[in-house]
This record gives C-alpha cells, structure tokens and sequence, in this order.
C-alpha cells in the first residue's frame, strides 16, 4: 500500500533575489513522501510568490487533500490538478522517483549515471550596476560563456551601460546574453527599447511585457530585432487547443518551459511537441525549486538530448537547499552518483 506524508521547508536566499516584480528573501516548498514496499519518492511543489497563480489561501489545503487521498487509496489523476501545476508537478515527480530502487532516479540515463552533464548558463539577477557587473564577472570566471541577466528593476539608461560595459569586454562569439524582462516593458515603449538593446547583440529576451497581451505580443514577436522567448504567457494555460492558438497567434521565436508553472513534465511535452509543429525553439528553467525539483526537470531535459544551453544554474541560491548528487563543474550540471542525498527534514 502506498502512504504519502508532506513536508513544509522554507528556503532562504543566499542574497535576496531581486526581480521586475520585487524581493525575494525566502520562499516555500512543500514535499510529498510517498512510500512503497521499502522505496519512497520525493516530489516538490515548489511556488514563488506573486508568479504561481494557484497560491493563495487554498493552496496547502490542496496539497493536504492530495495527501489524504492518497493514504486513502486513491491516488489523484494528474489531470485533476491542471489548476494546480506545482502540485501536479510534484506529485508527478514523487510518482516517478518511486519507480526506481535508487532515490532521486527519475530517468535513468548517461546523467545520472555521471558521465554527461547539462550546458547551463550563468543567471544574473537584478541589483545596482556595480552588484550586476561583480556577478557577472563571478560567472564568467567560473567558465560560463552563456549569462541571463533580468532587467527591467534599474534605470534603463543604467542597464544600456552595463551591456555596453560587457560587449566592450566580450565579443558576441565569446558571450551570449540572454535577457529577462519579466514583463517590465510597456507595449508602447517596448518596441523602442528592443532596438535599444539590439545594439549589444542578444540572443533572445523573455516576455518583454506583461502576459496575456495577445495581439501585442504578436506584433512585437513580428518587429522586434532580438528574438522574443514566452515564458510567464504560457503559465495557466490548460487545455491544448488554446495553447495551439496562442503560438499561432502570438508566432514567438521561443517558448521557455518552467515545470513548476506549467503544470509538469507531461504538459512540458505537449508544449514541446506543439512549439516543434511550428518551428519554435524551446529550452527548460528551473523556477526556484530546491535540489529536489531542479534533479527531476534537470533529468527530463536531458531525455530530450537538447543542444542548447538549458537555464538550469539556481541549485546555489539558497543557504538550506537539500544536499544532493548535483555538482556544477565550470558551465555544466552534472549529476554524481557518489554522492548521497540529504534528508528533507
């Protein structure tokens, strides 16, 4: 018989975590623990304030309910939770780490084995100038030669310097930047600064205004001289009928996948296959999730023998995240079956 237990941790940010949206000092995770004939899985509902539309005043109510359920016999079909995508998440990892004898084994393959790590780039997040530039140059002498930085908190003027700080230093052949607006930009000044920032050679930036902005969104994908990645667009949005509609629509460059938020790895696929049928790029973030969460997305992405950097690098954000076999050598995410996993406690 199956049992499932649930663990509440708040993980504490190294350094605050700032973003277009405000400061992030702490935020929470819930866990499933579900045991089988001596095998347990570990899932984690993984939320970030003010982004998870299902957290609010019912949502550890939900996950409690899950739980039960489950001690009773009847494990929850994932569908059932589309308005939930954290817990369906991480009810959909626990489920899968059961699978396994060896804990924390979702997808058995050359990453888990140790042998082949994940490309990641280097993320950086908002503060002054001076902050920005010393993280920057943190990363860069740690080896990564892809760096995703959020903007969109300083003076824009401010931000157009530190770009054009880096690009005096770094060529585009030898750094990529990737930028994240998380929506900052209004539609009608969003156009003039993606000319802006054209200038210092960007790979993409990610939803330069806010979701839920269709024809906007359209025009901007269809004008703009840096390539447009979706990524807040695609958070709750259930059924596969209007996701289709809306990369028709809307016709992005690339779609960014974030688990946590879209409801999986299952409905992470179905984004994937339906981005492919129209020629959209993609790649996979991890959205604040402890070692638990970035080990489950880490292992899929990897089944997916992707080419491009993966936004994988925020398994060192927190003071307390749960100890495991993922290492970061120079750009890469490996995983490394020496080492143990710490006990969710």
């Amino acid at each position: 018989m199956i049992r499932a237990a649930l663990k509440r941790i708040d993980f504490q940010f190294l350094n605050p975590g700032q973003t277009s949206r405000g400061t992030l000092y702490s935020k929470p995770s819930w866990f499933f623990i579900i045991a089988k004939v001596g095998r347990t899985g570990i899932g984690e509902c993984s939320v970030i304030p003010g982004l998870n539309p299902e957290y609010t005043d019912g949502y550890e109510p939900k996950i409690l309910e899950v739980v039960d359920d489950i001690n009773a016999g009847a494990i929850p079909n994932l569908s059932d939770l589309k308005d939930f995508p954290s817990i369906r998440f991480g009810l959909e990892t626990a489920l899968l780490d059961l699978k396994y004898d060896e804990s924390g084994i979702l997808f058995p393959s050359d990453f888990t084995s140790g042998t082949r790590g994940i490309p990641i780039n280097g993320l950086i997040w908002m503060g002054t100038k001076a902050e920005m530039q010393a993280r920057i140059r943190e990363k860069l002498d740690s080896g990564f030669r892809v760096l995703k930085l959020k903007v969109g908190a300083l003076n824009f003027d401010e931000e157009i310097s530190l770009l054009k700080s880096i690009r005096k230093e770094f060529s585009p052949d030898d750094l990529e930047l990737r930028l994240d607006a998380n929506g900052a930009f209004s539609p009608r000044d969003a156009m003039e600064r993606l000319k802006r920032l054209s200038d210092y050679h960007i790979h993409s930036i990610e939803q330069p205004i806010t979701a839920g902005q269709w024809d906007e969104m359209a025009r901007i994908c269809s004008d703009s001289p840096i390539p447009i990645a979706l990524d807040e667009e695609l958070i709750g949005i259930s059924n596969s009928s209007i996701k289709a509609k809306l990369l028709t629509r809307i016709k992005p460059q690339y779609i960014i996948l974030k688990p946590s938020l879209v409801g999986g790895l299952e409905v992470s696929n179905e984004w994937i296959s339906l981005a492919k049928g129209q020629n959209i790029g993609w790649w996979a973030t991890s959205a604040l999730e402890s070692n638990v969460g970035l080990n489950a997305i880490s292992q899929w992405v990897f089944t997916h023998s992707v080419s491009m950097v993966q936004g994988l690098g925020t398994g060192q954000v927190f003071s307390n995240n749960i100890s495991s076999p993922l290492q970061l050598r120079e750009a890469e995410l490996f995983y490394n079956p020496a080492n143990r996993w710490g006990e969710v406690v």
